[in-house]
């Protein structure tokens, strides 16, 4: 079997499942087994798989017929231009949350050597995003899940930053040992009851996914004990669903809290809540 045919037969078998862009996913799962990149294969259509290969081949794209996420297949997805390792144990980076890490890093960045909290760690990709712009930055944060911490661990250690970042079992502040320039999250936000696509529905962790029955109940605790870990004038960021921004605007009590602002994503929904605490004199 060559290449041409490789991807054509694997080709049908996604589109049979219904997996979406099927040519398009049966090549970079040929190119992750091959270690080639997408122009070898275009380049070289008669190229022969060993049997190796074609094994290989055969068995990744079956777990994405079975609608297995490709980037756990791979084991690792690319997150504000790093690479980081994910696994079936944490959430799978998405390009929305890098507006989190864009506006994290304008901010700490003002800041003489920064502290920062992070609540429900995962891979790491938020905290490790930041530690890798903002070179003088230290970051702590908390995750229930102690799978997911080890995977945190590798990641901050293949990004060298591992000596900055503080990781620890807890819920919610659980660790939060000192008072931090700013706060950031990408919790739980989706409702209970949410069908979901397969790829996230029957393979990421429910527990970083589902949040109650409106989604909220940890976004509710993070707001409710931020001014306890959080200085004045200073910011939390946390992200939540795109229809989600009327619910969480009125969690903030406006004689805490100095402003409440929502970042948009890509698409202009709502997307990140940024909140300023209350100057201390206030």
């Amino acid at each position: 079997m060559n290449i041409s045919e490789a991807k054509t037969a694997a080709a049908d078998t996604l589109a049979s499942a219904g997996v979406a862009n099927a040519a398009r996913e049966a090549a970079s799962l040929l190119a992750f087994v091959l270690k080639k990149d997408a122009t070898f294969l275009i380049a070289h259509p008669e190229f022969e798989l060993t049997e190796n290969d074609v094994a290989a081949f055969a068995d990744v794209t079956a777990r994405r017929a079975n609608r297995e996420p490709f980037q756990y297949i791979t084991g690792v997805q690319e997150f504000y231009g790093l690479e980081f390792e994910v696994s079936a144990d944490v959430l799978i980076p998405r390009p929305e949350t890098e507006i989190l890490v864009e506006d994290s890093i304008e901010l700490l960045s003002e800041v003489e050597k920064p502290a920062f909290f992070e609540v429900g760690v995962g891979s790491g990709c938020i905290s490790i995003s930041i530690l890798n712009e903002v070179a003088e930055a230290t970051s702590s944060g908390t995750d229930i899940s102690d799978s997911a911490l080890a995977v945190a661990a590798r990641n901050a250690e293949r990004h060298g930053v591992a000596p900055r970042l503080a990781l620890r079992r807890g819920d919610v502040f659980e660790g939060a040992d000192q008072i931090y320039d700013l706060i950031v999250s990408n919790p739980p936000y989706i409702p209970d009851d949410e069908l979901l696509q397969p790829e996230v529905g029957e393979f990421e962790p429910p527990v970083a996914l589902f949040g109650g029955p409106d989604g909220l109940d940890i976004v509710r605790r993070i707001v409710d004990k931020t001014p306890k870990y959080l200085k004045p004038s200073c910011f939390l960021l946390i992200e939540i669903g795109f229809d989600q921004s009327g619910s969480v605007k009125e969690m903030f009590d406006p004689l805490v809290w100095e402003t409440v602002e929502f970042l948009p994503d890509l698409q202009g929904f709502p997307r990140i809540v940024k909140a300023r605490l209350q100057r201390q004199d206030n």
